[in-house]
């Protein structure tokens, strides 16, 4: 049997991961991970994480299995953390939350749910978008047809066009958005555009999928859900992925939910026993160490502000990078601007720079970043950046 198969391509981002270990360059960057790294270059266990992790072992007192939709504290607690404390959907018995393994089993988890409400489902995806939504979501059998996004000459979003298609969407397709700190563009939607694309789901009948993976590292815990609150508050249907692996660095831990919003309370419970289906088909039980560490934090006060204020301090340093870099490279002989990178959001922005002038900064300089351009800011610190800076302006040159 095994005969039959044939060797799969190796993911780029995980080819180049490989190669920047093998390089034996002692001066080298890797640009191309998604990961949050601090100005060591080192991606920490958050003190508040470390704290929740004492305690846990202090009061956990079985590794017996959890119930299907997880555990049931972090299920509540991350609900309201999306869409606040007082949203005014949480009394209405329309939310229906499953924790998940990851963002990406939260996003597998919706898929096939929507497959289950309808056959033919077609899902949206913007250009570009991180590259494994296609094979998550359409290896779940989902059709997928594109909308433009962003216009890499311009670097900026081509709201218009992006518009003018959604203004096309047939009722009854889903439209997968990202809810802040757009991967791999750094491009996100402001507040209008979301007030705009809630009037354009409500009036053409498609259904919002809202990937938010990156929740307080754009502007904050409060501005980057405002996309997905406003739809709550808009929309009789919408679906929500999240993920718990960068605002909380639990990477390994692969920790996330997937929350629908139903029409009315009764089909919110018809939504939960199919999508607790879906689980039990796919995965059975999900993982339960970092959901128990993400409900205590967020159950406890202290914990909590502990937590929110390292999470803003790896915000700060991210803009910090994206601030010091573009005012390095400014200078170029190029005559390039790179300003977009500075009013851009979240871990990574395109550097808009040709494939020969990419391979020059692998070749000559150590430096890996991926073909698209896509660099992860995260990965800059206080002791790379001026090396950085000048590999960028000498390959300008």
């Amino acid at each position: 049997m095994f005969e039959n198969l044939k060797p799969m391509k190796t993911d780029p981002i995980l080819g180049l991961m490989a190669a920047f270990r093998n390089d034996p360059r002692k001066e080298k960057i890797d640009l191309g991970v998604g990961v949050y790294m601090d100005d060591t270059g080192h991606t920490p266990v958050m003190s508040a994480v470390k704290a929740a992790e004492a305690r846990l072992f202090d009061e956990e007192g079985t590794k017996s299995y959890q119930a299907i939709p997880g555990d049931a504290l972090f299920n509540e607690r991350m609900v309201k953390l999306l869409l606040g404390d007082g949203h005014e959907i949480l009394t209405t018995g329309r939310v229906s939350t499953l924790q998940a393994p990851g963002g990406s089993g939260a996003l597998r988890v919706g898929a096939e749910l929507i497959l289950r409400a309808r056959t033919d489902a077609t899902i949206w995806i913007g250009t570009p978008s991180w590259p494994n939504h296609v094979p998550l979501l359409g290896g779940a059998g989902l059709s997928i047809k594109h909308y433009p996004y962003y216009d890499t000459n311009l670097r900026e979003i081509n709201v218009d066009a992006m518009m003018d298609t959604l203004k096309r969407v047939p009722r009854g397709d889903v439209v997968l958005l990202h809810g802040c700190c757009h991967n791999p563009t750094g491009a996100d939607l402001d507040p209008s555009h979301w007030d705009e694309i809630a009037r354009l789901a409500l009036f053409r009948g498609f259904i919002p999928f809202i990937d938010i993976a990156y929740q307080g590292l754009g502007k904050g815990l409060q501005d980057d859900a405002y996309g997905l609150r406003v739809m709550a508050s808009s929309l009789p249907e919408l679906i929500i992925a999240s993920s718990c692996s960068k605002n909380f660095g639990l990477y390994r831990e692969r920790t996330g939910s997937i929350t629908f919003i139903s029409g009315s309370s009764s089909q919110a419970e018809i939504v939960l026993s199919q999508a607790k289906a879906v689980a039990r088909q796919m995965y059975s039980m999900p993982p339960a160490h970092g959901a128990l560490l993400v409900g205590m934090i967020l159950d406890n006060e202290e914990l909590r502000m502990q937590w929110q204020s390292e999470l803003e301090q790896v915000r700060g340093r991210i803009i910090s990078m994206r601030s010091i870099l573009v005012d390095q490279i400014k200078n170029n002989n190029a005559g390039i601007n790179f300003e977009h990178i500075e009013r851009q959001s979240g871990m990574f922005s395109f550097l808009g720079i040709s494939s020969e002038q990419l391979e020059r900064l692998r070749k000559d300089f150590g430096i890996y970043i991926v073909s698209s351009t896509r660099i992860n800011l995260a990965g800059i610190n206080s002791t790379n950046i001026s090396y950085l800076a000048e590999a960028i302006k000498t390959v300008l040159n």
